[in-house]
């Protein structure tokens, strides 16, 4: 019973490697790295900074929690 075990084991891992495995896949080795673009200021009309610094200021809490949830969603 083991010795069926472990080469079911064995047989099923040698699946997943050759199944897993693409030889047609293409790394790119030249990727370079781009600079994020600037966040888009709030819709209030102050600039991303103040917003962030205000976010960052604002109390934890599960009212405040749910407040933002509740703004993230969108409307049906």
């Amino acid at each position: 019973m083991k010795k069926m075990l472990m080469l079911g084991l064995v047989a099923g891992a040698m699946l997943s490697v050759s199944a897993c495995s693409n030889p047609d896949y293409e790394k790119k080795d030249d990727m370079t790295s781009a600079p994020l673009p600037t966040l888009p200021p709030a819709a209030a009309g102050k600039d991303s900074a103040a917003v962030a610094q205000q976010q960052a200021d604002q109390e934890l809490s599960a009212v405040n929690a749910t407040k933002v949830i509740k703004k993230m969603q969108p409307v049906m």
